[in-house]
C-alpha cells in the first residue's frame, strides 16, 4: 500500500485487488480440481467445502484458541518491533556497543524457530509467555535489520552540514537519522507482519493448552485434516490483516514518504 500519494496514483490499485481475488479463485478451482482428478480421500486432502463444514461444525473452538493467538501475535509483534527500534537506534548511537551485540543477534537468528521453542517453553512455561517470546524473537530481528540500516544510510553530505550546526550528536540522531530511516522501519515491519503468526503457533506446537497451532497439533493427531486446513486458513487470514494493519499505520508514521508500489 502506497502513501503520501495523490487519488489518481492509487487507481491502479482496483485492478491489483481484482488480480489477488482472481488468484484466489483460481486457487480454489485448482484445489477442487486435483482432489476430483486423483480423488484423493478427505483425510489426505480436504476439499475447499471439507474445511468449510469444519469452521461450521464447531465455530466458538475455532473463535476460542483464534482469540489466544491472536493475543499472542499482538503481544509478540508489540515487543518484537519496540526491541528491534530500540536496538537499531542503540547501535546506531553507540557504535562500539553495536560492534558487540550485533554479532551476538546474527547468532540467536541463525538458530531454527525449533530449537529455541523447547527451550523457551522449559524456561517460561506452557503458558502464554513463551509463546510471546518466541514471536518477539521472529520479529525482532527484521525490525532491528531494516530500521539499523536505514540509520546507516543517512546521506554523508547531509550529515557533514548538519555537523557545521551547533547541533549534538544524539540530536542529530534524535532530529535528523531517525526521521529520515522512518521509511525502513515501515519495510521491516511489513516484512516482519507474516512472521509473528509464525512464531505464535510454532510456540503453540511445541506445547500449549490452547491456540490455533495446539488445534492444529490435536487435529493431526486425529487425522482430522480438514481442522488441520481450517486453522491453517485462520492463520491466513491473520498475517493479511497484521500485514494491512501496518500498511494503514504507515501514512501516520511516515506521511512524507513516497513509495512505488507496495
Amino acid at each position: 500500500m502506497g502513501f503520501g500519494r495523490s487519488g489518481d496514483e492509487r487507481l491502479p490499485r482496483s485492478p491489483v485487488k481484482l488480480a489477488a481475488v482472481q488468484a484466489l479463485a483460481a486457487a480454489l478451482v485448482a484445489w477442487e480440481g486435483a482432489i476430483l482428478i486423483f480423488r484423493l480421500p478427505p483425510y489426505i486432502l480436504p476439499s475447499p467445502l471439507d474445511v468449510l463444514d469444519a469452521f461450521a461444525a464447531q465455530p466458538g473452538v475455532y473463535a476460542s484458541n483464534a482469540a489466544t493467538t491472536v493475543v499472542e501475535i499482538l503481544l509478540g509483534f508489540a515487543f518484537g518491533a519496540a526491541f528491534g527500534i530500540l536496538m537499531a537506534v542503540t547501535v546506531a548511537a553507540l557504535p562500539r556497543f553495536g560492534s558487540l551485540v550485533w554479532p551476538l543477534v546474527l547468532m540467536l537468528q541463525s538458530f531454527p524457530v525449533f530449537v529455541i521453542a523447547p527451550l523457551l517453553v522449559v524456561w517460561f512455561g506452557f503458558g502464554m509467555a513463551s509463546k510471546v517470546i518466541m514471536a518477539t524473537v521472529i520479529i525482532f530481528f527484521p525490525v532491528a535489520s531494516a530500521f539499523g540500516d536505514g540509520l546507516r544510510r543517512t546521506d554523508p553530505m547531509l550529515l557533514d552540514a548538519v555537523a557545521l550546526t551547533p547541533a549534538t550528536h544524539w540530536q542529530t540522531l534524535v532530529h535528523v537519522r531517525v526521521p529520515l530511516a522512518l521509511p525502513s522501519l515501515v519495510s521491516g515491519l511489513r516484512v516482519a507482519a507474516p512472521l509473528a503468526p509464525l512464531g505464535a503457533v510454532v510456540g503453540e506446537w511445541v506445547g500449549a493448552s490452547s491456540g490455533l497451532g495446539f488445534l492444529m497439533v490435536q487435529a493431526n493427531a486425529r487425522m482430522q485434516t480438514a481442522t488441520v486446513f481450517a486453522a491453517m486458513v485462520l492463520l491466513a487470514v491473520l498475517s493479511v490483516l497484521l500485514r494491512h494493519l501496518v500498511d494503514l499505520a504507515a501514512p501516520r508514521l511516515v506521511p512524507w514518504a513516497r513509495e512505488q508500489g507496495a
